[in-house]
Order: C-alpha cells, then structure tokens, then sequence
C-alpha cells in the first residue's frame, strides 16, 4: 500500500527537524515497522504493508507537531514503541523478525497474545505448559531488537525449584542461578543463533538475570519478560511491574496450576491478574489446552490435572 501527505501549515525548520540529520529520524522509523518512506520538502511518501504504513503515516504526523525543536532518536523511539506493528503473512497471520522464518501464532488464542503484545505496554500470558507463553515473548522480543524498537532485552525470573531443594550449588553467582534460567536461554539460542546471542551479552544487548535482582532499576527502552511467574510473591510481582521505563514492553508468563511457593503462600500471579484486569494499557491471555503447540499427549494431560482440580474444588 502507498500512502501520500503533504504537511502543513509548512514549516522547513520543522522538516528538518523530523527528518533528523541526513534522515536519520526517517530510517529509524523504516526499520521498525518495515516501510520505505521518501519526501520531497513537504510531500511525504510511505509504501508497505496497509497497518504498518498507516502506523508510520501517523508517527511522521506526531513528530511533525514535536518537531518546533531539534527531535531525539530516544524520542522517536518512545513513538514508535507506543504500538508496536508486526508483520504479516498474505493470509493475516503475524510474522516476526527471527531467525525462524516458520514462526507465527498456530492458534487464535496466540494470535490475541502476540497482538496484545503489540499494542500494550504490558502483557500477562497465563495458561499451561506447552502452549507457547514464553516462547512467543522471547520471539517478540529478539522481533523488537532486530527492527531497533527496543535497545536491549531483559528476561528474569524467580529462581524457586519446581517442589525439590537443590541445596547450595556450586560454582559462581552465574553459575547458580543458570540452572533456573536455562529455558531462557534455549529459547535465545534457537531464535538467534549462538553466535548471534554472545555477542547481544558482549554488548549488554541481553540480559538475563533472577528476579531478586531487579529491585532498584528502572528500564527504559528495554523488551522485559518475567517468565514462571507464578512462583513470584505478590511484593515480588508489583516490584517488577513498577520497574517499567519509558520505551519498554513487559510481557508476564505463568501457569497458575504449577505454582512451587510454600503451602498458603499467595502467587503473586494471580494477584496480579485479579488487581489489573480493568487498568488501562494491560492486556490478560488466557491460554487453555487447545493451544498446546507440544506432543498431542500434553494437551491430554493438561485436560485431565484440570478435571482431577475441578473435581476436589
């Protein structure tokens, strides 16, 4: 699709202003929703996709009434991640920028997800194994890095042992806690490549941390997930969802029927889920065991825990 605008009233120090130096600012938003923009003086043209060169014709226009002074690209980057536009296949289905050129939602439960990730700032994936909660986030995420809408990804969780005491491990502090942030890492590696993923750690365009250690930060410009957060305490929980900064997407994934906090304990997850439901800017996905992307059996075995629950309530 091509869309055309013409800006007024004209101004030349706002278009300059907006096209940024040698039209950085134009490229900047090119790469992150994947349209070709060019201009000449105030005639603008946008071509792409129809969302995404809707997206971008409305970005161009919000600069434009900034533009009276010199824009940043920190400021541009705030815009565009305001909403983030994903691609799509000819048949409507969502495509991400990954190394998997395969990947896209397989049910409409995913499709929902992946399009609350896109226009909210943050998200909660709740539902059973299998069904591609984490997955998903860590590929819009590694989506939002490629295409520069976001400067780095942040992925944590509680490091909480799934009903067994491992004692003390050895080795250093990052030697302790990979164990519990091993599936992180797969995730990366599949969707990244090896190579691709040490050098995003060499240049702290990747960091994976427990959950304890995020007290205290704030994270601007950042893609953050906390994944198995079910085993977060509520404190846990609003700690991390208050360390939200400008320009940053979080994504919250767990399964409220694995929950490993000690008996009586409230998950921080579903007191989340009860208190922010109804708060603007949030976005809830329900999950349930059609939307199990494993082996057949699991979707199964998700069916009959659920029964045998239901049963004893």
């Amino acid at each position: 699709m091509i869309l055309r605008h013409t800006f007024t009233p004209l101004s030349n120090l706002r278009l300059a202003h907006l096209c940024g130096p040698a039209d950085e600012h134009l490229r900047q938003i090119e790469l992150a929703l994947q349209v070709k923009i060019s201009h000449r003086q105030e005639y603008f043209r946008v071509e792409g996709p129809k969302a995404a060169a809707t997206r971008a014709m409305e970005v161009l226009q919000a600069l434009y009434e900034m533009a009276a002074r010199p824009l940043r690209p920190e400021q541009v980057q705030l815009l565009l991640a305001s909403e983030v536009a994903l691609a799509q296949d000819e048949d409507g289905a969502l495509r991400l920028s990954t190394r998997r050129s395969d990947l896209k939602a397989r049910t409409p439960n995913q499709s929902g997800y992946l399009q609350s990730i896109a226009g909210h700032d943050i998200t909660f994936g709740i539902g059973p194994a299998g069904t591609g909660k984490t997955y998903l986030a860590v590929a819009c995420a590694v989506d939002a890095l490629e295409r520069q809408a976001v400067q780095r990804i942040v992925l944590t969780r509680p490091a909480v042992e799934a009903g067994e005491r491992l004692g003390f491990l050895p080795g250093d502090l990052t030697q302790k806690v990979d164990p519990y942030l091993r599936p992180l890492y797969d995730a990366l590696y599949e969707l990244m490549g090896f190579d691709r993923v040490q050098k995003a750690f060499e240049r702290a365009q990747l960091e994976i941390a427990p959950l304890a250690f995020m007290r205290g930060r704030t994270l601007n410009n950042a893609f953050v997930i906390l994944d198995e957060a079910q085993n977060t305490t509520p404190e846990q929980m609003k700690m991390f969802l208050t360390r939200i900064g400008f320009g940053s997407r979080a994504v919250v994934t767990g399964d409220v029927s694995q929950i490993d906090l000690p008996r009586g304990a409230t998950s921080g997850l579903v007191d989340a889920e009860r208190i922010l439901r109804r708060v603007a800017g949030i976005a809830i996905t329900h999950f349930t065991s059609a939307d199990v992307v494993r082996h057949p059996l699991v979707a199964r075995i998700v069916d009959a825990y659920d029964a045998q629950r239901k049963a004893r309530a």
